[in-house]
């Protein structure tokens, strides 16, 4: 086995992430620096990508996640350079001068005034929202139509679509996935929700009226472009050597060619799927104008995305054996694991452990084990709970 020491960087945050390991990173760092025998690293799970963020100057490393958006966040970390060709202000040039063309007349009607009571406030959310209604002439409406008043206002939609159009005219840019990253950081921090998009806030008293109106006069333009300046700053000034590899699959597909690898897997824990709470940013980068879910004939409130992922892991029926599958993938493939679960998760820690040690008798299995306090992000009416995060690490012997 190969003795490996690994250095923590700090990175640049493009989301709110709901099961970041950010914090965790020390944890989890020392866990792989003990199964690590050579060849790449694998993050089957991605998400929010903080372990590619963390080490991916140092090892090669395969980034995988079945949303869109994970993909876009790995490549800003793993292979985006900045050759100095781009900027905040060439971008909002070009987001500038479609805006005026197709949304400077958009009706004042749908701005909020000074002062406004609660009734009136509702009134102009609801005009904001019936923009789903309205048919558009040109390209990029998407979330002027789908997502006015609801996350965002409509002044606010209307800057993301026109700087999402300024971001795909700069595709072939080396920073492309930045730019996409920061226009995500942009839409997290001028959202009126609590950080993800399972369903907004609406205003039912005074109180949350005034806090909604807080976010509803936020600038997308400058939360993007000083994200933007300081994420093309970090950036390499020349492309990355290392050979990393990044994917949008399925988590069995993506390890039946990959072996004598190191695997960090980071499966979802819950019941809740985390494409209902990330439905927003995957549609911003794949920008497909997507078919909502409705519900006995009506549109869900989180106008989420008919097509959105359901993973095995969050479904109590399908997790054992959504872990049994992907163990004996990883055995026959002589690679190793450290997989990240807690002890309230979706199947019980000591059942987890049996399986893992049926599965892998040509490798030897331990335990790591921290109190942690996990951030839900209002999921569940709090902010966070103390949960015991446990590393089930497996080498070969």
């Amino acid at each position: 086995m190969i003795e490996t020491k690994i250095k923590l960087k700090s990175s640049v945050q493009f989301i709110k992430y709901m099961g970041s390991k950010t914090k965790l990173l020390p944890f989890v760092i020392n866990g792989i620096e003990e199964a690590y025998n050579g060849g790449v690293i694998c993050d089957l799970f991605a998400g929010s990508c903080s372990l590619s963020g963390a080490i991916g100057e140092q090892f090669p490393i395969v980034s995988n996640d079945i949303q869109a958006y994970s993909s876009v966040i790995a490549k800003a970390y793993l292979t985006d350079w900045n050759d100095c060709k781009v900027n905040s202000k060439m971008v909002m040039e070009i987001a500038k001068e479609y805006h005026k063309k197709h949304y400077s007349t958009l009706s004042n009607n749908l701005r909020h005034t000074e002062n406004s009571s609660l009734k009136e406030f509702n009134r102009v959310e609801k005009l904001n929202q019936n923009l789903i209604n309205q048919e558009f002439e040109n390209t990029w409406h998407l979330f002027t139509k789908n997502y006015s008043g609801t996350w965002w206002s409509a002044e606010q939609c209307t800057w993301i679509d026109s700087i999402r159009k300024a971001i795909e005219d700069l595709k072939e840019n080396p920073a492309y996935n930045t730019m996409l990253g920061a226009l995500m950081y942009a839409m997290a921090y001028n959202s009126q929700g609590t950080g993800h998009y399972a369903q907004y806030r609406d205003a039912k008293t005074d109180s949350s009226m005034k806090d909604i109106l807080i976010y509803r006069k936020k600038s997308i333009i400058d939360y993007f472009e000083r994200k933007l300046d300081s994420a093309l700053e970090a950036l390499p000034s020349i492309q990355p050597k290392l050979k990393h590899e990044v994917y949008t699959l399925d988590y069995l597909d993506c390890l039946k060619n990959l072996k004598n690898a190191t695997v960090y897997a980071d499966p979802p824990y819950c019941f809740v799927h985390y494409s209902r709470f990330y439905h927003a940013i995957e549609t911003l980068v794949l920008y497909d104008y997507p078919e909502i879910q409705h519900k006995n004939k009506k549109m869900v409130k989180g106008r989420y995305r008919e097509d959105r992922h359901q993973s095995p892991f969050s479904i109590k029926s399908k997790v054992k054996n959504a872990f049994i599958d992907m163990f004996e993938i990883i055995a026959k493939n002589n690679s190793s694991l450290v997989l990240s679960y807690s002890d309230t998760g979706m199947i019980e820690i000591d059942d987890l452990l049996k399986i893992t040690k049926e599965v892998f008798k040509k490798h030897t299995v331990s335990v790591k084990t921290l109190d942690y306090t996990h951030m839900t992000m209002g999921r569940k009416g709090d902010r966070d709970r103390m949960v015991k995060e446990k590393l089930i690490i497996v080498k070969p012997i």
